[in-house]
């Protein structure tokens, strides 16, 4: 539908408000509810946020060594536009409308920032080298019967899990709590959000859900819904779920496994797969794969955002640690499957729960791009059997280092722009300083009373 049609289909409905919403720089969505004549008033000038919303961590905390924003700025409002074509309508909120929105029309500096616009540019770029790009993330997360009330009160400690034991691909788990899981699965589905399938994974309450595959804009938008979309149904239920990529350090981490294929323009024809070459491989693919080898080390922060994210990458965890790649092998950082045309694709496997999905996605488009654009030769061989144990080149172990590695190198320029890079690298390090400045119970125990 278009504009008009959008107007008054909604007045139709006889609805007097409207929700929409942006990620930040960490995938979190943040937004409003307002009435459906300043919806329709702000469709063509858009709809004033404070530009604090690019200045804000994860924990409403200001960074202050950021150029985007500040008081040097004055915190004045930046202009968000919403983009018709995501309209969906929540569910488990009496239907209410519902539109993503990003800052992609915005002459002023919000668009240099922005993680959608971001992957706009991105998704143009491959359109106009002649690809249609079809991705998919696919997540894990702990569910707890738990608040944020509760979990707040225990200091996140000692935590009620959903269910029991280690327990992947189970049948009896999920029908122990068979409202919540159908809920999910429907709820999603009605919300434009459709699951190709949702499993228990390994660990106490662990959920597993793969989004069904869609043009890359649109797959990272329905992941960015996704987790947002959980944690309101979990909250329906007086659950709790969380995407942290690995919060307690006994039990398995969470992914956020990013699928990806490069078809024709009329998506006829998926152009990774090539029934003649011994493993089935187009050379298309392979420079796809050699760009994201060559690029892996110097973009990590855009898989792996968190200090978190760092627990996750672990050997011997069922999560990279290399730079690797290798025919339907779980533990190398990039997987060939390539049964068939139809189902042909790459998984990036480094990328955790935690992960924003708009920059995770851009990385790998831009990544793979780069490599064809440059007809970077796949002379890394395929990792047969254990990636860990080969002596393969090691992927960057913590935050830090991975964006000092990220900061200081032009190729993350040249891939996503100096502006947006020097913003993300400046809040990939106050992350980093905010960790620091606080005691860990890991160093309570370790020196109160021996040092």
């Amino acid at each position: 539908m278009d504009t008009n049609q959008i107007i008054e289909y909604l007045k139709n409905k006889n609805t007097d408000k409207v929700k929409f919403a942006f990620a930040d720089i960490d995938g979190v969505l943040r937004g409003k509810v307002i009435h459906l004549e300043k919806f329709i008033a702000g469709l063509q000038s858009g709809y004033g946020f404070c530009d604090v919303a690019f200045g804000w961590d994860s924990a409403d905390a200001l960074n202050t060594d950021i150029d985007a924003t500040g008081w040097h700025s004055g915190f004045p409002d930046q202009q968000c536009f919403i983009d018709i074509s995501t309209m969906r309508f929540i569910p488990w909120q009496n239907d209410l409308p519902f539109f993503l929105a990003d800052f992609s029309q915005t002459d002023q500096g919000a668009a240099e920032v922005c993680p959608r616009t971001l992957l706009r540019r991105l998704q143009k770029k491959c359109t106009d080298m002649g690809f249609h790009a079809e991705f998919a993330q696919e997540f894990e997360w702990f569910n707890f019967k738990e608040t944020s009330e509760t979990i707040a009160g225990k200091h996140y400690r000692n935590l009620n899990p959903l269910s029991s034991g280690m327990f992947g691909y189970s049948v009896l788990r999920p029908s122990q709590n068979s409202e919540y899981y159908y809920d999910l699965f429907n709820e999603l589905g009605k919300f434009d959000v459709p699951l190709e399938g949702l499993h228990t994974e390994t660990g106490p309450g662990v959920y597993e859900a793969a989004i069904i595959h869609d043009e890359v804009l649109a797959a990272a938008d329905k992941a960015v819904l996704l987790k947002a979309s959980v944690k309101e149904i979990a909250a329906k239920h007086g659950l709790m779920a969380t995407f942290m990529a690995k919060w307690n350090e006994q039990l398995p981490g969470c992914s956020g496994h990013i699928h990806q294929s490069l078809w024709d323009l009329e998506k006829k024809s998926n152009l990774f797969f090539n029934e003649e070459d011994p493993d089935k491989m187009s050379d298309l693919v392979k420079h796809y794969i050699a760009g994201q080898l060559y690029c892996l080390p110097y973009i990590m922060p855009f898989y792996a955002p968190t200090i978190n994210s760092y627990k996750r990458l672990v050997e011997a965890a069922w999560a990279p640690t290399t730079v690797s790649w290798g025919l339907d092998n779980r533990t190398t950082a990039l997987r060939v499957i390539n049964q068939n045309e139809k189902l042909a694709r790459l998984e990036t496997r480094i990328p955790g729960s935690d992960t924003n999905p708009y920059l995770a996605l851009a990385a790998s488009l831009a990544s793979g791009l780069y490599g064809i654009e440059n007809r970077i030769p796949l002379h890394v061989p395929a990792t047969r059997g254990n990636a860990y144990t080969q002596g393969l080149d090691k992927l960057p172990e913590n935050l830090y280092d991975a964006t000092m590695i990220m900061s200081k190198s032009p190729l993350p320029m040249e891939l996503f722009g100096s502006a947006f890079i020097n913003h993300f690298s400046k809040t990939r390090f106050w992350e980093c300083k905010e960790q620091s400045r606080y005691v860990s119970d890991w160093e309570l125990k370790r020196y109160f009373e021996i040092i």
